[in-house]
């Protein structure tokens, strides 16, 4: 199966921006994210809880499952 954007898709801008190739930088982020999530479940906003957790949702959805599959260092 193919992993590239087909003709006319575009990717998010996460997935394009060289700064967020690097694996590390996005675990980084998403933990970051989980923290600030865990701190606003034990302070009880439940504003902010909702705002963390769905930003938390969208940083494992971006960052690692829908991330494509390319290798990082391709052979040559």
């Amino acid at each position: 199966m193919d992993d590239r954007p087909q003709s006319g898709e575009r990717l998010p801008h996460e997935q394009t921006s060289p700064f967020y190739r690097p694996l590390w930088r996005r675990i980084a982020i998403t933990l970051g994210v989980a923290l600030w999530l865990g701190f606003e479940l034990y302070g009880g906003s439940s504003l902010w809880i909702a705002i963390a957790g769905a930003m938390l949702c969208y940083a494992v959805w971006i960052f690692f499952l829908s991330w494509p599959k390319t290798p990082d260092n391709p052979p040559q």
